[in-house]
């Protein structure tokens, strides 16, 4: 297992690289230049030169890239363009929120999936599995902000049921629950359907394998075989689907948040896009391509614990 996981990291490793070397060349391709953006329109070319020679902008590519690197790996992500704030120091206040809204969205999104393609797979064929592989297709074919959109148009501008915007506070106190619970939904709604789809796939799958008509045999109720024996065994290529999309949720979680106005790190790198902060944008690229590794990793190792057959790939 020990090897397993060794190997795995090693090729996160130029994975992670290879972003940092992209990210880098395509701030360098943006028209828009960081000095004249910290010198302000009314600066003089004299000004905008000497900003230029102190954020090292007039050296070579890749001696930016190997200061960018030197940099980074003494934990230095660089000073905010546009406020002069560090950038570890933004992202620190951020991630947090962002971290809450993945949690919530993949506390109600997972169960919801699993119970509702375990369900279709049971009454397979009859008129409850089609409607929920419907509502599955429609919710995987649906844009996280048409979701978030009409979430707030109804639920939170019609009704006033909930808060549409901002962080009211903790997930521990009231208002931050109750100011997370549309974000959660909007961003949890694209996870349900493909789990659903692959929690029905694959317990029907295994609804035929040896050890489950044994269990049958057996005299076990069919929910019985169905829960402890089908749906545990079906949970494989769950996690792995689970893995890759909550990666993809981070990509979701940059539209989320910036429809409800959800202080995370989406929201940071979309206004540090907006407005050419490229140090900002290149610390939030950074944070949100080692989560998607991350994530991806841990899928990779648990998939390994779940089969010991991968382990020995």
């Amino acid at each position: 297992m020990l090897r397993h996981a060794l190997h795995r990291i090693g090729l996160a490793i130029p994975v992670l690289f290879g972003v940092l070397l992209i990210g880098f060349l395509l701030m360098q391709v943006v028209p828009t230049d960081p000095a004249t953006v910290r010198a302000g329109p009314q600066a003089t070319a004299e000004i905008v030169a000497a900003i230029r020679t102190e954020l090292g902008l007039d050296e070579p590519i890749w001696v930016q890239f190997g200061i960018y690197l030197g940099r980074l790996a003494q934990g230095d992500l660089g000073v905010s363009i546009i406020n002069n704030v560090p950038v570890t120091q933004e992202l620190g206040a951020t991630i947090g929120p962002t971290i809450e809204l993945m949690f919530a969205s993949l506390l109600w999104s997972i169960p919801t999936g699993i119970f509702l393609g375990t369900i279709a797979a049971y009454w397979r064929g009859s008129l409850l599995d089609k409607a929920i592989m419907a509502v599955s297709v429609a919710g995987v074919s649906l844009p996280v902000f048409f979701l978030g959109l009409v979430l707030i148009w109804f639920v939170g501008f019609q009704w006033q049921w909930l808060p549409f915007t901002g962080r009211g506070g903790p997930l521990w106190t009231m208002d931050g629950i109750r100011a997370i619970i549309l974000p959660a939904v909007t961003l949890g709604g694209v996870l349900v359907g493909p789990v659903a789809r692959m929690t029905r796939t694959a317990v029907v799958d295994t609804l035929s394998a040896d050890h489950v008509r044994t269990a049958r045999a057996k005299g076990l109720s069919e929910r019985l075989v169905v829960l402890r024996h089908a749906l545990r065994n079906a949970l494989i290529p769950v996690v792995t689907l689970i893995g890759l999309q909550i990666g993809f949720l981070l990509g979701g979680a940059v539209v989320t948040e910036t429809i409800f106005s959800w202080p995370g790190v989406g929201r940071l790198a979309v206004g540090a896009i907006l407005s050419a902060d490229f140090p900002m944008a290149q610390g939030t690229i950074i944070v949100l391509s080692a989560g998607f590794i991350l994530i991806n990793l841990t899928v990779d190792l648990l998939y390994a614990v779940l089969d010991p057959r991968v382990r020995q790939s």
